[in-house]
């Protein structure tokens, strides 16, 4: 018995608590994931193509947007893909990449799953990849309040000490607090027209953070997940997102049976509300987004 076609459909999100006016960035992803999808039904290559978008258009942590490290020199990039046609692939702690989700695509190809640091690097090198951006003077700028608000006694990250970050310093230059703070990944969900789900995301890392911190983003059922009833991104503090395995937890309540919506709100609930948490998805007949905070995001679904 054949499966019945259905409309592709796409969300794509700018990150838990960036600013909304960025929401342009996300539908304009979400058109060329559209685009992508009538070129070929691949819901893979659509994900990317929008998480891509969002990676080279400068405004958001990830790609060229990328947080600087606290040593304000450092950028350190994660991403991953997957879908239920078996490919999976991540990066973590990559430097110097324009397109760090690229190369994520490209590791689902080699006999690993996971790429970090170096040898990422490397590996993006042999096979052509460009390296990154210049760092931008809203980088920098964002950068230089970050080191600011460390030297006062608001937490940059809930629950955590900010002289936990200066105590465990691990940079090669000293740490110097005479900056802002990001969490926001970027990420996509596609669902193709042959039933087929896909998921990307890309992040510039979280402000502050140790030198060689990994978030949620590339951890398999974490940050992301794809299966055969749907595909879940996350994105917000992925010290906490890690803990709850969010969005294999969430892909678990819809595998119960749990409507998509109700399942993006109770998979946000289970965090404080002053922790930055986010969540978009798609299954076989739903496409949504839900987050305790503004984030900028865009559902788009075929004609």
């Amino acid at each position: 018995m054949s499966t019945p076609q259905q409309a592709g459909a796409v969300v794509v999100h700018g990150g838990a608590g960036a600013p909304l006016e960025h929401e342009d960035g996300c539908v304009l992803a979400a058109r060329r994931a559209l685009a992508q999808l009538e070129v070929n039904g691949d819901a893979l290559d659509a994900a990317i193509i929008a998480v891509t978008a969002l990676e080279d258009d400068g405004r958001f942590n990830a790609g060229s947007g990328s947080t600087l490290g606290l040593d304000g020199a450092t950028i350190e990039m994660d991403a991953s893909i997957m879908d239920t046609r078996g490919r999976l692939g991540a990066v973590a702690c990559v430097r110097d990449v324009k397109n760090p989700v690229k190369l994520a695509r490209a590791i689902a190809d080699t006999p690993h799953v996971m790429l970090a640091g170096e040898g990422a690097q490397r590996f993006a090198r042999s096979l052509g990849m460009p390296g990154g951006a210049p760092v931008s003077e809203r980088q920098r700028s964002d950068h230089r309040k970050l080191m600011q608000e460390l030297a006062g006694s608001v937490p940059l990250m809930p629950g955590i000490d900010n002289r936990l970050f200066e105590r465990f310093w691990n940079y090669k230059t000293p740490l110097q607090l005479p900056k802002s703070s990001a969490c926001d990944t970027v990420g996509a969900v596609v669902r193709g027209p042959d039933g087929h789900f896909a998921v990307a995301c890309s992040t510039g890392g979280s402000a502050p953070c140790l030198l060689g911190r990994v978030g949620d983003s590339p951890i398999i059922g974490s940050g992301f997940y794809a299966g055969p009833l749907g595909a879940i991104a996350a994105t917000g503090i992925g010290e906490h997102i890690v803990r709850h395995l969010l969005a294999r937890t969430v892909y678990g309540w819809v595998e119960h049976g749990m409507a998509l919506e109700e399942a993006l709100k109770r998979g946000v609930e289970l965090f404080d509300k002053e922790v930055d948490i986010g969540l978009i998805g798609v299954t076989r007949t739903e496409a949504g987004a839900y987050c305790n905070q503004g984030m900028p995001y865009s559902k788009m679904t075929q004609r």
